[in-house]
């Protein structure tokens, strides 16, 4: 790839810059419970996890961001699982979804899994971003955080789409002031040392392990989100890009078969990542690429501090960026709303996917039969015989 080539894929702007901190509210909460949920270094953690950033940036330069795997995190930060055993299970996630790249599986379900399908898969995602946003991020600072969740509120629905000035620069610029007003003690308290990575040791035993309790959970919701929603988001948002589920199948594998030997997180991309990026102005591999930027300068500069301290800026804002992402999403169902039977299908499989365990896997497979039982489908591919 020749410097030009590069410079077109990873533009660095004020917009590029506003998008790449779009999907922070979903990454950030979810990295630190895990870290303090188990022992992995944290300076490895947010090294790889930066790395890994730039690299996507670079292969697809369009706002693709990398984010920790949601079913492997809540796994983790409640039953505590250790370190080993959730390096082992991002290798086995990796290897599993490489055989589903490589042995057509990825294509083939992608050609029989309806549209609306995907579209009640992102509407699930969307609201429970929003839910999240509403019932835990926003409440979280009690009056102060409500005053500052309006604030942001406001700058976010005055700026939206200004590429003049774009909003998120200006949510962060509100949270860097109430840090230095309210926080300073905790900002001068952080230690800047030398980072020392360690790389692990994976043991077969800990790959199957992490293959039971974490990979089985995971890759159900990978397929639906990391894959499926989010090549039909990047079809949406880029049209001009010809996308295919093999090559986003592809990175996910190689990711999470490179990052356990560093020591980092089990990761995927997701259409969530790519709204919040691309809500708040990022186009080009530029969002991603700045993004990583942002954790790698943390890993190097702050891995030696608590993983608390990685919560300083207001959780209430960052649930304002949650909630703008989580409505981008939700407002992809439009173009299948004026069909009654689509947007139905579309319904019960966001519903499933927010209400039912394992509820990705369950709504995907609902929505699926549905549409092709339906007395449309039914008549035009049988009606005649």
């Amino acid at each position: 790839m020749t410097f030009s080539g590069i410079q077109a894929r990873i533009k660095l702007n004020r917009n590029e810059l506003s998008g790449a901190f779009g999907d922070i509210g979903t990454d950030l909460p979810l990295i630190v419970g895990m870290l303090l949920a188990t022992d992995l270094s944290m300076t490895n953690v947010l090294i790889v996890f930066g790395v890994l950033q730039i690299m996507t940036a670079l292969v697809y330069g369009i706002p693709m961001p990398v984010q920790p795997l949601k079913a492997v995190a809540l796994i983790v930060i409640t039953q505590k699982i250790s370190g080993d055993i959730i390096l082992g299970g991002g290798l086995a996630i990796g290897l599993i979804m490489l055989v589903l790249s490589l042995t057509g599986l990825l294509n083939w379900l992608n050609r029989i899994i309806p549209r609306t399908v995907i579209r009640g898969i992102q509407l699930g995602l969307g609201l429970q971003l929003c839910l999240v946003a509403l019932k835990d991020y926003i409440p979280s600072g009690q009056q102060a955080g409500y005053i500052l969740a309006a604030a942001g509120f406001l700058i976010g629905i005055l700026l939206l789409g200004n590429r003049r000035y774009p909003p998120a620069l200006f949510i962060l610029a509100l949270g860097a002031v109430y840090i230095f007003l309210f926080k300073a003690d905790q900002l001068l308290s952080l230690q800047i040392s030398v980072p020392r990575m360690t790389l692990p040791e994976i043991k077969t035993d800990s790959i199957l392990t992490g293959m039971v309790l974490l990979a089985l959970p995971q890759i159900p919701l990978s397929l639906g989100n990391s894959i499926f929603a989010t090549r039909q988001l990047v079809t949406d948002y880029f049209p001009e890009k010809k996308m295919n589920v093999k090559h986003i199948g592809l990175t996910y594998s190689v990711m999470n078969i490179i990052s356990p030997f560093l020591g980092g997180l089990p990761v995927c991309h997701g259409s969530g990542g790519i709204a919040g990026h691309y809500t708040f102005g990022g186009r080009t591999g530029g969002s991603a690429f700045i993004y990583g930027l942002f954790f790698l300068a943390i890993g190097l500069l702050f891995g030696s501090n608590s993983p608390e301290s990685l919560l300083i800026f207001p959780k209430s804002l960052l649930g304002i960026l949650l909630l703008f992402e989580g409505i981008a999403l939700i407002l992809l169902v439009k173009d299948i709303i004026t069909d009654k039977r689509m947007f139905f299908i579309a319904t019960v499989v966001g519903l499933c996917a927010i209400g039912l365990p394992d509820g990705y896997l369950v709504g995907l497979v609902i929505g699926t039969a549905l549409f092709y039982l339906s007395p449309e489908f039914v008549l035009k591919h049988f009606g005649k015989h």
